[in-house]
């Protein structure tokens, strides 16, 4: 196979990737406004789908250098690398979708491509050397993310919905939801907008990844065009719907009315764009979960159904290693097959 063809095969694949990321963590974007019964599902989709693209307009590309080489040393990655990390995020992604789970496309993807570039440093420098494919970067930051993001979220759902009571102490419930179910657009398009602004960068950062080590650009940058095309690869995902998580998030962690779901996806969208003016990687999933379950806490605490949210905990955790597991098999398999992958 030529370096042209294969690079455009990997690129196709990473595009599919950032269409299932889009997929699978539409349920993020549009999970609260469609519990509240703000919008339609397929009005939410379509609302989504624009705010997640036009989130190219901002925001650079840190993220996506974060991605590209924040995590292994790029001496180890070749193409094939980048083709068993990206198997390992979508098999992972598909997986988790299947059985109702809200795991983080973006820790797939990173475990992924961490997976892939251990199992070939294991084959350049031998069982002792697996680790040598990775360098520390970004990872203690981006782990400890893993951990900030639901928690920022959980706080700040919590004291805006504490802020929302005060101001709003002599209106009637009904009289909140009229005014939240007309904030929500506004909430939920924010939240869609952070949703774009980290999670395609991840894409572009993969793609970049594939273009630098097949030698079509010399030193690490993101061109126009795979800003452009991973936008719309996330928004034609979300397009789509991932209706089997709508419903673990929307509904079955706790119950949303609209002054819930504003306050629970402003929180979310803060917590997802702080870390991506840092330049950091981070799960929406995680974002918006935590600021599910501070919306349900502010009620009390047995509003959260927190069972599911273990269930949904030891999935976050799993998610890292999993794809890595799943990529690193995944590069074995390319390298039975293709020789000096």
């Amino acid at each position: 196979m030529s370096t042209l063809t294969l690079a455009a095969l990997i690129i196709a694949v990473a595009l599919i990737f950032d269409y299932i990321n889009g997929f699978h963590d539409a349920a993020n974007s549009i999970a609260t406004i469609v519990a509240t019964r703000v919008l339609t599902p397929l009005q939410a989709v379509a609302w989504a789908a624009f705010f997640n693209f036009i989130a190219a307009f901002s925001f650079g590309t840190s993220v996506a250098t974060t991605v590209g080489k924040g995590f292994v040393d790029l001496q180890i990655v070749t193409p094939y690398v980048i083709l068993a990390g990206l198997t390992g995020a979508i098999v992972w992604d598909l997986i988790t979708w299947w059985l109702g789970l809200p795991t983080s496309s973006s820790h797939a993807l990173i475990g992924g491509y961490a997976g892939a570039c251990v199992a070939r440093a294991i084959y350049v420098y031998g069982w002792s050397g697996g680790l040598r494919g990775l360098i520390a970067g970004k990872w203690p930051t981006t782990l400890l993310f893993i951990v900030l993001s639901p928690l920022i979220g959980f706080l700040l759902a919590y004291m805006l919905m504490s802020a929302v009571y005060f101001l709003f102490r002599k209106s009637t419930p009904a009289k909140m939801d009229f005014y939240f179910r007309k904030l929500q657009l506004v909430s939920a398009a924010l939240f869609s907008f952070a949703h774009g602004s980290n999670d395609a960068q991840k894409t572009m950062g993969i793609v970049t990844g594939v273009l630098f080590a097949s030698k079509y650009i010399e030193t690490f940058y993101v061109p126009v065009w795979v800003i452009f095309a991973a936008h719309a690869a996330i928004g034609l995902g979300t397009l789509s719907g991932g209706w089997r998580i709508v419903r673990t998030m929307g509904g079955r962690i706790t119950r949303l009315k609209p002054r819930g779901g504003f306050c629970a996806e402003t929180a979310g969208a803060i917590a997802i764009l702080l870390p991506t003016w840092l330049g950091l990687p981070v799960s929406t999933t995680h974002a918006i979960a935590g600021s599910i379950a501070g919306v349900g806490t502010f009620h009390r605490v047995k509003a959260v159904r927190w069972g599911l949210a273990e269930t949904i905990v030891w999935a976050w955790i799993l998610t890292i290693p999993a794809s890595a597991a799943i990529a690193g098999l995944a590069f074995v398999v390319i390298r039975a097959l293709v020789a000096g992958a």
